[in-house]
């Protein structure tokens, strides 16, 4: 257990104490999330172990951009009736995403609600709260033109976007049992229910430099939505498409789907999970200390001056890159 919980079982709240945990003066940050319509691929492909760790990253990684670190997690689990199995693994998911992002599961709520929710259904929401310390948050606020962006690579779709991915799965004819023609070895359902990565270690060693001038977790809206999130007025992202490899199970959504290009950078992660911007003289440094934590880190664009009319961020050459 986590330094600093004191929860039990059976209670109606739990403690926690930011001081035990090492925290001198700190901030608080909270967060929630779910993992979207990731969840019906998921009921559909009757697999349900790794659910959880989607819904732990959503929410951790909205946490760590701040710099703050994750401490204790929360879930809601609503079924129309409880199937033991299905809630063992979804919790042992959930368990095993607060292991890797060094947070305590401190409690949640398992809800039967007949006529709510059809048989087999389910929903899930995730609710986490992290700490820095006071005067060391990421804010984003120094950014400034010249930067460099960097992109960590992502694990696949994580939990946005599936929507649209569903759509191109009916559209593909093919079973969610069937071999995925991007994935060698894999299910097409296993293949699109590969969990959302979660950043929260190398994110924090990297903030621990004092180096980090921004952070944007690569959510729905995807790229040229969130990273401006992140960014003072009259900046603008500009990305290189052939900067990083673009994943095959993009390619095949891609294609299959028949996405336009400008709509994949608007839904998907299109193969960063996660975005840095860090001053040119910090971009070794900070690649490097990433890399160390099991990061794959690219080069992925840069900061510029906004033009007017223009958008805030941009991908250039995706056709070229992302077609070939």
């Amino acid at each position: 257990m986590r330094s600093g919980t004191t929860a039990a079982l059976g209670g109606f709240g739990a403690f926690f104490d930011p001081k035990a945990a090492g925290f001198h003066d700190p901030i608080l940050v909270a967060t929630t999330d779910g993992v979207g319509t990731k969840l019906k691929l998921a009921i559909a492909a009757g697999k349900h172990d790794t659910i959880g760790i989607d819904l732990v990253a959503m929410c951790v990684n909205d946490l760590v951009v701040q710099g703050a670190q994750p401490l204790f997690f929360l879930d809601y689990f609503a079924s129309g009736k409880l199937d033991v199995a299905t809630g063992t693994a979804i919790i042992a998911g959930i368990s095993a995403g607060c292991i890797e992002a060094g947070c305590a599961l401190i409690g949640g709520e398992t809800a039967e609600m007949p006529g709510m929710h059809a048989d087999g259904d389910y929903d899930l929401a995730g609710f986490a709260v992290g700490a820095v310390e006071r005067g060391a948050a990421i804010t984003g606020e120094t950014v400034c033109e010249g930067d460099i962006v960097l992109g960590l690579a992502s694990s696949g779709v994580h939990s946005n976007g599936y929507s649209l991915v569903r759509r191109v799965v009916e559209a593909s004819g093919l079973a969610l049992a069937a071999p995925a023609p991007f994935a060698r070895g894999q299910a097409l359902g296993e293949a699109l229910l590969t969990p959302t990565r979660i950043y929260v270690r190398s994110c924090l060693a990297a903030a621990r430099t004092g180096k980090m001038k921004a952070l944007a977790h690569i959510t729905g809206g995807g790229l040229v939505e969130n990273v401006p999130r992140v960014l003072p007025p009259g900046l603008a992202a500009a990305f290189d498409a052939k900067a990083w490899p673009f994943p095959p199970v993009f390619r095949w959504l891609m294609a299959t789907g028949g996405v336009a290009d400008a709509e994949m950078a608007r839904v998907f992660n299109c193969g960063l999970g996660m975005i840095a911007v860090v001053a040119p003289e910090d971009a070794d440094e900070i690649a490097a200390t990433l890399a160390a934590e099991g990061e794959q880190v690219h080069r992925a664009g840069r900061i510029v001056a906004r033009v007017a009319s223009a958008p805030a961020c941009a991908v250039e050459g995706m056709e070229s890159a992302w077609r070939g």
